[in-house]
């Protein structure tokens, strides 16, 4: 799933390369496209993006938000890639992969390509983003909140920190895939009750948090440079490296796999288990 540093980088290259762009031309291509899109407008989603040039194009949590002057005034197209959707910048000459669902031509020659092996992202078009429920849910990004402030978010929660770390509704942005790095860097164990945290523990765990994101965004901007469909996380510490040695001890990567989701942590970095096994 792309996280709050994939998408960051990918839109700061969409704001280079499209932005004051006009969309000269949209393609659903089935049977794919019909299922992804969402038209909140009702007045039909080829025909209200069709002339409409892109003004800004921002990030809120894991939202790529394309925001458009033309045909209607406000409106906005919010992109939510869920857990296989990609954007691709690729010219017309270039060979359309499997499972692109929406073409949106720009004026530049270029076209922006919306992929999805597994046909779970969504695209909203709307005249107000307050229409998209699970985007108004969303809790302050990572970067936007203080140490006592994100105390304070903590409180109401009691289950397990990683399944916290990657609510939406408590920081906008993280995932599995980040969630394991900044419980590595703080060396919390990814099981840990909330309410078992320290007070230093969870000052540990913020700025983890901080750190590993923003350092996140760096290797990605690295690596990625203008290829948006790209995901490079060869850099990461524990996630998805299960049986290497971890970088900081030494010991072997472990692997969970509890409520469909991976979990990779270091069990002598990161001790604490309360369930056997984990």
């Amino acid at each position: 799933m792309p996280e709050l540093p994939e998408l960051e980088v990918v839109c700061e290259v969409l704001q280079r390369r499209a932005v004051g762009r006009q969309i000269a031309s949209v393609e659903l291509l089935p049977p794919g496209g019909s299922i992804v899109v969402r038209d909140l407008t009702l007045d039909g989603f080829e025909s209200g993006l069709t002339g409409a040039t892109i003004s800004t194009i921002s990030r809120r949590g894991k939202y790529l938000v394309f925001a458009f002057q033309g045909n209607h005034s406000p409106l906005y197209l919010a992109i939510n890639p869920k857990l296989t959707g990609r954007l691709q910048l690729a010219t017309r000459e270039v060979k359309r992969r499997a499972k692109t669902h929406v073409i949106f031509g720009l004026s530049n020659g270029l076209e922006l390509r919306y992929l999805d092996q597994k046909q779970m992202g969504q695209l909203y078009l709307t005249r107000e983003l307050a229409s998209v429920q699970e985007y108004m849910n969303l809790g302050p990004e990572p970067f936007e909140i203080t140490l006592e402030e994100f105390r304070q978010r903590l409180k109401p929660y009691r289950g397990e920190i990683k399944g916290i770390l990657t609510r939406g509704e408590f920081v906008a942005g993280i995932g599995n895939a980040y969630a394991d790095e900044i419980l590595w860097a703080a060396l919390l164990h990814p099981y840990r009750k909330r309410t078992q945290l320290t007070a230093e523990e969870i000052e540990r765990l913020y700025t983890a948090m901080l750190v590993t994101l923003s350092d996140a965004i760096e290797k990605v901007r690295f690596e990625m440079q203008e290829n948006i469909d790209q995901k490079p996380r060869d850099f990461m510490a524990v996630h998805m490296k299960t049986g290497e040695p971890c970088p900081r001890c030494g010991t072997t990567i472990s692997l969970v796999g509890a409520n469909q989701r991976i979990t990779n942590f270091c069990r002598t970095c990161q001790p604490g288990g309360l369930t056997k096994g984990m």
